[in-house]
């Protein structure tokens, strides 16, 4: 069985690099340091020949063999055509941020803007130069440490299965970037892939010295709805096609069945019940005058003894009815007076509402 380093980094391999920018000779001074260029579209580089040239065939540009500033091995680089790419945010947190100054020797300063990682010492920049040290870079560059965000993504139509890492040194990106990012890790909680677009957006800012125009990399969850990205976990499939998480349209509900409330009514034993009936079928939007009559003539069988079901006269009366004797007299109970005996089932009061004509629907 595998086993693991259980406080190892777990990453995908790294293919190759997304850029904003480029350098070029200098034509002043062809052996002096080359000149910075920001680019409008998305530069894509490896150390593998086929990937950038499955680049420039997905996003346009020539393959070029190139070798980093300061490196001394030889590289492929494409500047494609591509204003934006569309990639797949992985499964846990895949952004980093850090305060960082590098030298000839390598890095020479991280920060995490509290504490300098290296020398374990409070931020030197801060201590230095205030809170506007990052604005020494205008007037000193790579005097103090620069705002680095890293952050790796799959290309879903490249080869290979491994991650393209976004490098930034941009103050404003890396916000920009942070909360973005930060909004997915929320609403996916870390445990799913999540499809996003990566464009590049030029930004102007007012500086003492003037205007300041720099590029800010976007980063924005690629979905139909802004619900779909902040309701859980995507499964893997939609993360690879976000078109599934389109909404199909909810089944009409059909009409609701209307009740039978002369069946209902016919089961009743008391002219009380089937009036109870009438206020159910009312209260339902179903009351109207034929209704109102069939169940006052229910009401007035069953309270005559008369079986509405079938129409039939209750067995028990006239069965236990004692009949004549030898000489033909019914032995018979002689009620004085003229007052009748209570009925069985008293006449139930209708509500006066519900009256035949009294404008019940």
């Amino acid at each position: 069985m595998g086993s693991r380093i259980l406080n190892a980094k777990k990453q995908a391999a790294e293919l190759g690099r997304i850029r904003t920018g480029y350098s070029r000779p200098n034509p002043k001074n062809p052996k002096g340091r080359p000149i910075p260029v920001r680019s409008r579209t998305f530069l894509l580089s490896s150390h593998s020949e086929q990937y950038v040239a499955k680049a420039a065939e997905l996003y346009g540009g020539e393959v070029e063999q190139w070798t980093p500033q300061g490196s001394k091995v030889a590289q492929y680089r494409v500047i494609t055509e591509a204003r934006e790419l569309h990639a797949i945010m992985p499964a846990g947190d895949p952004l980093s941020v850090s305060y960082e100054l590098w030298s000839g020797g390598g890095c020479a300063r991280r920060c995490d803007g509290v504490t300098e990682k290296i020398s374990r010492r409070p931020c030197l920049c801060l201590a230095e130069y205030g809170e506007e040290w990052h604005l020494q870079n205008d007037v000193e560059p790579g005097s103090v440490c620069k705002t680095t965000s890293r952050i790796g993504v799959m290309l879903p139509d490249m080869p290979d299965l491994g991650v393209w890492r976004l490098e930034t040194h941009s103050h404003y990106a890396a916000d920009v970037m942070a909360g973005g990012v930060d909004t997915v890790l929320q609403a996916t909680e870390g445990k799913s892939m999540m499809p996003v677009r990566l464009w590049i957006e030029q930004r102007e800012v007012m500086r003492p010295t003037g205007p300041k125009h720099f590029p800010v990399v976007m980063l924005v969850p690629t979905i139909p709805a802004l619900r779909h990205a902040l309701s859980g976990p995507l499964s893997t499939a939609a993360a690879l096609n976000p078109a599934v998480l389109v909404d199909r349209p909810a089944l009409e509900a059909g009409p609701a069945e209307r009740p039978d409330y002369l069946a209902e009514a016919r089961e009743c034993t008391t002219a009380a019940a089937v009036i109870q009936v009438w206020h159910r079928a009312r209260a339902a939007g179903h009351g109207s005058d034929e209704l109102l009559a069939d169940l006052k003539q229910i009401a007035e069988d069953v309270e005559a003894g008369v079986d509405p079901r079938t129409g039939v006269v209750d067995d028990d009366q006239g069965d236990d009815e004692p009949g004549p004797d030898a000489d033909g007299v019914y032995d018979v109970e002689v009620v004085e007076g003229d007052t009748e005996p209570p009925t069985a089932y008293p006449a139930a009061a209708w509500p006066e509402t519900a009256q035949p004509g009294g404008g019940a629907r």
